[in-house]
């Protein structure tokens, strides 16, 4: 069978593949992810809105697609580039068919293309722009139509929930606001399961509007794009500084920095997938991680914040964990929550439930004192 559809690259060169999915048209940024099961918690985390991912492993869509693995109610990237896309699943839980869902969601996909040696190119050269397109379309013309297209810079707003909303549990100790960045739906379950009825709240929300729900923490969701274009957010954390303990993760963790006033930047090309190990510097741990983003906090920032580095990345040394103890604020860069895994970072949300237990005891102490 011959291609049907080509990937076109910022830089000019050009792949060859089969279109799948949606029949259209996407210009988005490039970025890999190096997971090798996931991929339906991947097409559905609000991350990877506008980006176009490429699936390092070479076969893709094999357990099909199942109603609860879902982790929100959108299909997330702009397209879904593999080598190989399994039409005819085999898991006894599947509903669908990858190539269906992204037909459904109008999502275009490729397949048919060496994506190792896409992950190396993007390694090499950075995350950049593409298109995916018919074959008809020149490389020139192609090139053109990248350069033309403007880069949005409201996909929190476009994830976000619209209003406020609930998930309670069953003997509940803890109360949370957790302000939705586009938030991933094993978040919610996590702080259920430790015991938190949780209120999730758009990323417009106001610091008076988030008091008034009287919480015992407030936690600050993933999401994608650039911190910077989240003024909002970071006005709010500055204005709750001091007030109730917080937890932020990836996106989450990034707003808390910029908020204390600490910087951010662009990596080169981002970190996603379920294979990093990161060094908590205070006990020696190491856990190996899930990871998607593609900016991270600067720590040559950090100092006179307030804030100080609690994890590392043991592959390049990056900031992926920061803590503002006398605050009762700390914030991680991966994915504590897993789907995909690993789920050996899910003490953090005991250790979140260990700071608000801890702020309910010294404002009752406090009362007793002044009464």
């Amino acid at each position: 069978m011959e291609p049907d559809k080509k990937l076109i690259l910022e830089d000019g060169s050009e792949y060859y593949g089969y279109g799948f999915g949606a029949d259209r048209s996407v210009m988005a940024e490039i970025v890999f992810n190096t997971s090798m099961v996931g991929y339906q918690e991947i097409l559905s985390d609000p991350s990877y809105t506008d980006q176009a991912v490429v699936m390092s492993y070479p076969l893709i869509g094999n357990y099909g697609i199942t109603d609860e693995d879902f982790e929100s109610r959108m299909i997330a990237p702009s397209a879904l580039i593999v080598r190989d896309v399994n039409d005819n699943p085999s898991n006894f839980r599947w509903a669908k068919t990858l190539p269906e869902l992204l037909a459904e969601a109008d999502v275009p996909g490729i397949s048919g293309i060496d994506t190792r040696m896409l992950v190396r190119k993007i390694r090499e050269t950075g995350t950049m722009r593409c298109l995916i397109t018919d074959l008809s379309v020149t490389k020139e013309a192609g090139i053109r139509e990248i350069e033309r297209a403007d880069l949005r810079a409201d996909a929190v707003s476009r994830c976000s929930c619209k209003k406020k909303w609930y998930s309670r549990t069953s003997n509940p100790l803890y109360n949370v606001v957790a302000i939705d960045c586009g938030m991933k739906a094993n978040i919610v379950r996590m702080l259920n399961a430790n015991r938190c009825n949780v209120t999730i709240v758009p990323y417009n929300t106001t610091w008076e509007e988030i008091l008034a729900l009287h919480p015992d923490g407030v936690f600050i969701s993933n999401g994608p794009g650039n911190p910077e274009d989240v003024p909002e957010v970071i006005e709010t954390l500055k204005s709750l500084h001091g007030k109730l303990p917080m937890f932020g993760i990836c996106l989450g963790h990034q707003l808390l920095a910029l908020s204390y006033g600490a910087k951010t930047y662009k990596l080169k090309f981002g970190h996603r997938g379920g294979n990093h190990p990161v060094r908590d510097i205070r006990s020696g741990r190491i856990d190996i991680t899930s990871q998607n983003h593609s900016y991270a906090v600067d720590d040559k920032s950090l100092p006179g914040t307030g804030l100080c580095v609690t994890h590392i990345n043991l592959l390049d040394q990056t900031v992926e964990g920061i803590a503002c103890t006398s605050d009762r604020v700390f914030s991680v860069q991966y994915h504590p929550e897993s789907a995909p895994g690993p789920t050996e970072a899910g003490y953090l949300f005991a250790d979140f439930t260990e700071l608000m237990k801890q702020a309910r005891t010294n404002a009752i102490r406090e009362a007793q004192e002044n009464a």
